[in-house]
């Protein structure tokens, strides 16, 4: 007698798409604040959205309850949390006062985002696994809540240098969410091996007191060190692949 698979219980089933739910929620509650001009609130609730999107997946493995509609829902929220609510909150922070340049930026990031969820969902099966093709919406929309916050945490003044320096940032992030540079993905490599326990808690709590000391501009730093990593994996991958033509020139 073959004995059938035990159907996951409904309470459990429903548990990552609740988690999905609350990431969409934190991505309007960032619009709904934005409008408001509580951006510091708008900020944090697209950092509380990173959060949720990182626990809906793993937990739907844990449980084993995965599924081609969680994949979707979860998609359609990460573009409202990492694609229209970062590019609103910037805007209505400070690109507004570009005029046409400024929604320009808005809408380029939002086509940054649609297109790099399009692509990944695609992609999903195909590429390395390690690295990420094209940075992902969520880094982008901590790069942008990082300026955001950062901004206003530092109370600096709004003017046509700080606005175009959004400007710069905002569609930095679109393009490079559809260009082809490699990001580390976390899902293999040092920091997942086994043997190395102590060296991970060791980085964990310096930057848990880092966060302590100033968290917008540690946030923003490691965000966006992290969105310039890809081009130097692309450029170290280029400067390898060149020298391993001259080799094969020269036998």
């Amino acid at each position: 007698m073959i004995n059938a698979k035990p159907v996951p219980k409904r309470g459990i089933y429903l548990l990552p798409n609740a988690i999905t739910t609350a990431n969409l929620f934190a991505g309007f509650f960032a619009v709904m604040q934005a409008m408001n001009h509580r951006f510091e609130w708008a900020a944090l609730a697209i950092f509380a959205a990173m959060v949720m999107d990182g626990m809906d997946g793993r937990i739907a493995r844990l449980t084993k309850t995965q599924s081609s509609f969680g994949e979707q829902y979860d998609s359609m929220a990460d573009m409202v949390s990492f694609g229209m609510a970062p590019a609103l909150v910037m805007y209505t922070y400070i690109l507004n006062d570009l005029g046409r340049w400024g929604w320009l930026a808005a809408f380029v990031y939002v086509a940054g985002a649609a297109l790099r969820l399009a692509r990944f969902n695609s992609n999903i099966n195909i590429v390395d696994s390690r690295y990420f093709q094209g940075l992902p919406s969520p880094a982008a929309a901590a790069l942008t809540a990082g300026f955001v916050w950062l901004s206003v945490d530092n109370r600096l003044p709004i003017s046509d240098p700080h606005a175009w320096v959004a400007f710069v940032i905002t569609v930095y992030a679109g393009l490079t969410m559809i260009s082809n540079a490699p990001f580390f993905s976390g899902k293999s490599g040092l920091f997942m091996e086994k043997k190395s326990p102590a060296l991970l808690m060791t980085l964990l709590v310096l930057l848990f007191a880092l966060l302590m000391l100033n968290a917008p501009l540690v946030i923003t730093v490691v965000f966006l060190s992290y969105t310039l990593s890809g081009w130097v994996i692309m450029l170290l991958r280029w400067r390898k692949a060149r020298r391993l033509r001259s080799l094969r020139k020269t036998e």
